[in-house]
């Protein structure tokens, strides 16, 4: 029923900037929060950063503030996440999620709480 699919990945030298996208099918696209998670090598999977449903608030991992920025497009059924100052710490698989819930009263960070993921797409940062 949802289609996530994400683009933009790529090698670009620390201090560089990229742009990620993330288009996702469905009726509905304008009433679920949507996130970005990132996954380097041997580590867990984190949260980087989130916007509601309406794209009045944001959130971000305090290792990205300042650096990135979430943006939406609902009438395009699109997210991108502009990626500035790009650190070697920052080269990881990126993966767009979906929400769970329609109109959700706040916007999380915890992955258990999306439903629907991208295959992602690899962020690498060299020195």
């Amino acid at each position: 029923q949802v289609e996530v699919v994400e683009s933009g990945g790529g090698l670009v030298q620390a201090g560089g900037s990229l742009r990620l996208s993330c288009a996702a099918s469905g009726r509905s696209f304008s009433s679920y929060h949507m996130g970005w998670f990132r996954q380097a090598p041997g580590k867990e999977r984190e949260f980087v950063a989130a916007i509601h449903w309406s794209g009045g608030s944001t959130k971000y991992a305090d290792s990205v503030k300042g650096r990135f920025t979430i943006s939406r497009d609902n009438a395009k059924s699109t997210m991108s996440l502009q990626m500035n100052n790009l650190k070697p710490e920052d080269t990881a698989v990126y993966y767009c999620a979906v929400d769970k819930r329609q109109y959700s009263s706040s916007i999380y960070y915890y992955e258990r709480e999306y439903g629907y993921w991208g295959k992602g797409t690899q962020v690498t940062v060299s020195s």
